[in-house]
C-alpha cells in the first residue's frame, strides 16, 4: 500500500502556532496531525505500506519527529521541497520516484480528519483497472466545485461566484452536472504518471486531473454518511479535540 501525506503547506491560516512548527505537527490533545493520520493509515489494512511525507516548512522537524517515533513502525520516506513548494500536482510528481512499486497511491492531506475507511476505498479503486483516480467527494457548501456526470465521472470544474468553468469539454453546461466539493483524499494510478511528462515545477493536482478527465476516469466517490474535518484554522482545533473524543 502506497501513501503520499501533503504535509508541506506553510499553515498561513494555523498562525501563530505555524511560527514555530510546522502544520503537520500541529498538536490535537496531545497528538500531532500527522501522528493521527499515520496511526489512522496503520489500522486501515495488514497490508506492507509505504508512506512518502512531503515536506517544506519547518521539514527538518518532521524528519526529527518521525525519527524520535522511530517512523511509527512502518517504513516512512520524505520528498524534500524545502528548495520549493510544488504544490499538490508537482509534489506528487516529486514523491511517486520514492515507492518501489507501480501500486496505486493513496494521497491524503495531514490537515484532514474522515471517517473514510482508507484501506477499503484503497482496495476499491485498485480492483477497477478502467479507473485512473477516485476521489472522495462531499456536498460541503463552497465557491469552487467539481463536476460530475451522472456516472460520477469528473467532466470540469466551476467558481459559482465568479462563474469560471474549467473543462477539456467546451459545451459543457454545469446545470447538467452533479457538483462536489474535494475532500482532499483521493487514490491516484501510477499509470496516469505518462500524462504529466510535460507537467513540471508547480501545478495543481486538480488542474492535472481536468485536463486527462475526457481521456481517463477520474472517478467522483460520494458518500451520503461522509464525515469531514479540514483542521486548517485555529477555531477547527477544538472541533478536532471532539471529534478525537468521540473517536476513542
Amino acid at each position: 500500500m502506497n501513501i503520499l501525506i501533503f504535509a508541506a503547506g506553510l499553515g498561513t491560516r494555523l498562525k501563530p502556532l505555524t511560527d514555530s512548527m510546522p502544520k503537520a505537527l500541529v498538536p490535537i490533545k496531545g497528538k500531532s496531525l500527522l501522528g493521527i493520520l499515520i496511526d489512522k493509515i496503520k489500522k486501515s489494512s495488514d497490508e506492507e505500506k509505504t508512506i512518502v511525507v512531503n515536506i517544506h516548512h519547518f521539514g527538518q522537524q518532521i524528519i526529527d519527529y518521525v525519527a524520535a517515533n522511530n517512523s511509527f513502525g512502518v517504513d516512512v520516506r520524505f520528498s524534500d521541497e524545502r528548495d520549493m513548494l510544488l504544490e499538490t500536482g508537482g509534489g506528487l510528481k516529486k514523491a511517486a520516484p520514492l515507492f518501489d512499486n507501480d501500486k496505486p497511491i493513496l494521497i491524503h492531506n495531514v490537515d484532514i480528519l474522515s471517517n473514510v475507511d482508507l484501506g477499503e476505498l484503497y482496495n476499491t479503486h485498485a480492483s477497477d483497472s478502467e479507473v485512473g483516480a477516485t476521489l472522495i467527494v462531499s456536498e460541503r457548501n463552497t465557491k469552487r466545485y467539481l463536476l460530475f456526470d451522472e456516472s460520477d465521472h469528473l467532466v470540469g470544474w466551476t467558481n459559482i461566484e465568479t462563474g469560471e468553468i474549467k473543462s477539456p469539454y467546451p459545451d459543457l453546461k454545469v446545470s447538467d452536472c452533479k457538483k462536489y466539493a474535494f475532500s482532499g483524499i483521493h487514490v491516484f494510478s501510477q499509470s496516469l504518471l505518462k500524462y504529466m511528462k510535460d507537467w513540471n515545477g508547480k501545478f495543481s493536482i486538480i488542474d492535472f486531473y481536468l485536463s486527462i478527465c475526457d481521456k481517463v476516469v477520474i472517478k467522483g466517490d460520494f458518500r451520503s454518511d461522509l464525515r469531514v474535518l479540514d483542521v486548517g484554522k485555529l477555531d477547527s482545533i477544538k472541533l478536532a479535540e471532539n471529534w478525537l473524543e468521540q473517536s476513542e
